[in-house]
C-alpha cells in the first residue's frame, strides 16, 4: 500500500493549530461584510451554497486550502475519477462516478468498457421497469403488479428509500414501494400486511447474494408468497414472476428459483453506500420511471463535473468538506447536524449517516498506520421545523459546538394556503430565521432591552456564533435531489482523503456479524456453544431462553 501522509505533520495543520487557539469568532460582524457574504456564496450546479456564517475567516479558509494542497486531495480526486485503485485495502477502483456517465463518456477500467457496462445493466433496468410500469409484466396469475417490495439492507435499503420519499411527487399513480431490511421478523410482517400476493412483485438486492439478513427475509418472503397464492399455484413459475435479484452471483440467484434474465448487476468498483443510482435502485426505477430516474443521474454527474473541475476556492465540496475538517480537528465538534427544510428529505439524514460514518470511521490510514487526530463525524438530524421543538434548544444554548447544514427549496412539492397565508412563505421564514439566530444569537443587554427580569436574563440570552450553511435549490425535483446525494459523498471524499483514511471499505461492521454467526447455535439451546462465551454473554442468552417460552 502506498503510504499516506500524516495531516498533522504537515505546515498547514501547524497553522490551523495555531489559528484555532487564538480563534474569536464574530459572525455578527462577518455578516455585516456584503462582499464577505457575496465571496463565500458559491454555485454548484443548481445549488446556491452560502459559506458565509461558518467559523472562517481568510486565514482559517487559506490554510484549509493549503493543507489541501499539502495532502494531495486534487490528486487523490483525480486518481479516483480515473479508477485507479484508491481502495486499497480491497484493491479495488472507485467508481460511483461511473453509474452517472453519459453513454457517450469513455472510460476503461481494468481492460473493461466501464461505460458500457453501467449502460448495458441501466438499459436493462430500464426496460424492466417500463414492463411493470405498462402492466405487461404481471404475476403468476396474470393479474399487474400494484407493490414493489425491496429486500435489501444498507446500501441496498437506505439509499432506494431515502430516494423514493424524496420523489414522492413523481411517482407512477397505483404503483407503490415498500422496504424491507430489518431481520427482526416484525419489519417483514408489517410490509407484508395488507399486501396481496397476486399483485407484490419482490427485488432482492445483494450482491453476493449471501447477506444474511437479505436472504433470511427474501426467503420468508418466499414462504409468505407460497403459503397465500391460490391454491395449485406451480411454485416455480410463481417465484419466477414475483421476484427478481439486484446481483451478480447468478447461481445462487438460479438456485434460489430466480429466472437469471432478471438479474440486474452491479461491480466490486461500486461499495454499497455508494450503489443506489445503479441497478439497486430498481425499485426507484420502476416507481419514478426512466426519465425521472435518468434526471437524478444527470444531477448526480453534474456535480461530479463540479468536484472534478471546479477550482478550489469555488469547489463547494472540496470546501465544505475542508470546513468539517476545521470543525472536527481543531474547535472541537463531534457531531455533525443535516437538517432539511423539506419533509419529502426526511430520511436524507439516515442516508447520509451510513454514507459518512461508514466511509470515514476508521482510526487508521490506507498505509495500515494508526491515526493520531480524530476521524469521522456523527452525522444526524430532522427535517424542520420538527427539530425546532426537539434538539434545536441544545445547538442554540447547550456547551458542544454543532455545525449545521440547513437545506431549503424555493417552490414547495405542494403548495397550501391556510385561507390567509402561503404556508411555505412561513416555512422559509423559519429556515431563515433559524441560521440567522445561530449566528447572531442574543446578548444580555438585548434581553434587557426587552424588559426581562434580571435573575431571568442569562436564561433567555444566546450565545450566537454557531456554524451553519445554508443550501438552496429551486425545488426538489430527480436532477437536485441526486446533485445532493452526489455533493456529501464528494464532501465525505475531501474528509477521508485529508485523513489519510481508506473510505471505501467498512472492515468494521464484520466483526459482529461473523459474531453472530458463531453464537446462533447458542443461542438455539446448544449448550457447549453457551458453555464457551463470556458470563455476561451466557446470562444473556439464559434470559432468553427463559422468557421466550
Amino acid at each position: 500500500m502506498s503510504e499516506a501522509v500524516d495531516p498533522s505533520t504537515t505546515a498547514a495543520w501547524a497553522e490551523l493549530d495555531r489559528l484555532a487557539g487564538s480563534y474569536a469568532p464574530d459572525l455578527r460582524g462577518q455578516l455585516a461584510d456584503a462582499d464577505f457574504v457575496a465571496q463565500r456564496t458559491l454555485t454548484a450546479a443548481d445549488l446556491r451554497v452560502d459559506l458565509s456564517k461558518n467559523l472562517a475567516g481568510a486565514e482559517v479558509e487559506a490554510a484549509l486550502l493549503a493543507l489541501a494542497d499539502e495532502v494531495s486531495v486534487v490528486a487523490r480526486r483525480d486518481a479516483m475519477f480515473a479508477g485507479q485503485h484508491i481502495n486499497v485495502t480491497e484493491d479495488r477502483a472507485v467508481l460511483h462516478t461511473a453509474l452517472r456517465l453519459p453513454a457517450s463518456a469513455s472510460l476503461t477500467v481494468d481492460g473493461q468498457d466501464v461505460v458500457a457496462d453501467v449502460h448495458e445493466v441501466l438499459d436493462r433496468a430500464y426496460a424492466f421497469a417500463e414492463r411493470v410500469r405498462s402492466g405487461e409484466w404481471t404475476g403468476v396469475t396474470g393479474r399487474r403488479i400494484e407493490t414493489v417490495v425491496n429486500i435489501g439492507i444498507g446500501g441496498s435499503d437506505l439509499g432506494p428509500v431515502m430516494a423514493y420519499e424524496a420523489l414522492k411527487p413523481y411517482r407512477q399513480d397505483g404503483l407503490t414501494c415498500r422496504f424491507i431490511s430489518n431481520i427482526d421478523p416484525t419489519d417483514a410482517g408489517q410490509k407484508l400486511a395488507g399486501l396481496d400476493p397476486e399483485t407484490t412483485l419482490f427485488i432482492v438486492s445483494s450482491k453476493t447474494f449471501g447477506t444474511l439478513e437479505t436472504l433470511t427475509n427474501a426467503r420468508l418472503c418466499k414462504a409468505w408468497l407460497l403459503d397465500n397464492l391460490p391454491s395449485g399455484t406451480d411454485p416455480d413459475a410463481a417465484v419466477a414472476r414475483h421476484f427478481v435479484a439486484v446481483s451478480t452471483a447468478l447461481d445462487k440467484v438460479a438456485d434460489f428459483g430466480i429466472d437469471t434474465d432478471n438479474a440486474f448487476g452491479f461491480w466490486d468498483w461500486v461499495g454499497g453506500r455508494y450503489s443506489m443510482d445503479s441497478a439497486i435502485g430498481l425499485s426507484l426505477v420502476i416507481a419514478v420511471g426512466k426519465d425521472h430516474f435518468a434526471d437524478m443521474l444527470a444531477g448526480f454527474h453534474a456535480m461530479d463535473e463540479h468536484f472534478r473541475t471546479a477550482p478550489a476556492e469555488a469547489n463547494v465540496p472540496l470546501r465544505m468538506g475542508l470546513l468539517n475538517v476545521w470543525y472536527t480537528n481543531f474547535l472541537g465538534a463531534h457531531t455533525h447536524a443535516v437538517l432539511p427544510y423539506a419533509q419529502l428529505l426526511h430520511r436524507f439524514p439516515a442516508y447520509l449517516q451510513q454514507l459518512t460514518m461508514e466511509s470515514n470511521g476508521k482510526g487508521v490510514r490506507w498505509d495500515g498506520e494508526t491515526v493520531g487526530y480524530d476521524t469521522g463525524e456523527v452525522f444526524w438530524g430532522e427535517p424542520g421545523t420538527n427539530g425546532q421543538h426537539a434538539f434545536y434548544q441544545l445547538i442554540h444554548q447547550g456547551t458542544r459546538l454543532v455545525p449545521a447544514d440547513f437545506i431549503a427549496f424555493a417552490r414547495p412539492a405542494y403548495a397550501l394556503t391556510d385561507g390567509d397565508s402561503d404556508v411555505h412563505e412561513l416555512f422559509l421564514a423559519n429556515f431563515f430565521a433559524q441560521t440567522k439566530a445561530l449566528a447572531f444569537g442574543k446578548t444580555a443587554d438585548e434581553v434587557r432591552a426587552e424588559g426581562v427580569d434580571e435573575e431571568l436574563v442569562s436564561a433567555r440570552t444566546f450565545p450566537g456564533n454557531r456554524p451553519t450553511t445554508s443550501i438552496m435549490a429551486p425545488a426538489l425535483t430527480p436532477s437536485v435531489l441526486g446533485q445532493l446525494i452526489a455533493l456529501y459523498e464528494h464532501i465525505t471524499f475531501v474528509q477521508g482523503a485529508v485523513w489519510g483514511i481508506d473510505s471505501f471499505d467498512q472492515w468494521g461492521v464484520e466483526l459482529g456479524k461473523q459474531l453472530a454467526q458463531e453464537l446462533r447455535p447458542a443461542v438455539s439451546g446448544d449448550a457447549a456453544v453457551a458453555a464457551e462465551q463470556d458470563a455476561s454473554t451466557q446470562s444473556l442468552i439464559r434470559y432468553y431462553q427463559e422468557h421466550r417460552g
